[in-house]
């Protein structure tokens, strides 16, 4: 490999773990018009490892924005990811594939709301001493499927595998 071919496949990391982090930043700020940005235009999301829904991207974003109000303070944290790029002889092709783990704490809004001056749904006491803790939480690990595009790195499918979950009166 040559040392342009290993510049060219760092920055593909880099660029890759961009993408993957602002997959969880967009679920977690609720930013669905972001969260559809990251994925190819045929792009697909499968949730039913979790106990959602499978389908275009778009269709899947309405979903978790309709869900995801159950939970207004949520936090992904998507950790040993391992990124294998598609390899042509020694130079890196226009296809990766992710696996990572994650540990997603939730508040559940009847909680998050319930602060003496809750101005929004679990921000006022968000993050702060005697603030809302977690009440349900999940881990697991997706997998993503990665396609290079003119824009750069894009999600053409991505699948959650949950692992575990901790709920309310668990």
């Amino acid at each position: 490999m040559t040392q342009r071919v290993a510049l060219a496949t760092v920055m593909d990391r880099l660029a890759i773990d961009a993408v993957i982090t602002g997959y969880a930043v967009a679920v977690d700020d609720g930013a669905w018009a972001d969260y559809g940005a990251l994925f190819t235009p045929d792009g697909r999301a499968d949730y039913r490892g979790a106990g959602g829904v499978e389908g275009p991207a778009a269709e899947v974003a309405r979903w978790l924005e309709e869900t995801m109000r159950l939970f207004p303070v949520r936090q992904h944290l998507i950790v040993n990811r391992r990124i294998d790029l598609e390899d042509l002889g020694g130079y890196t092709g226009d296809r990766a594939e992710v696996r990572a783990d994650y540990l997603n704490p939730m508040c559940l809004a009847r909680q998050a709301a319930s602060g003496p001056d809750a101005d929004g749904p679990g921000e006022a006491d968000a993050g702060q001493a005697g603030g809302p803790t977690p009440d349900f939480v999940t881990g697991g690990r997706y997998t993503f499927a990665l396609d290079r595009a003119e824009a750069g790195w894009l999600i053409r499918t991505v699948t959650v595998h949950e692992k575990w979950r901790r709920a309310p009166g668990a």
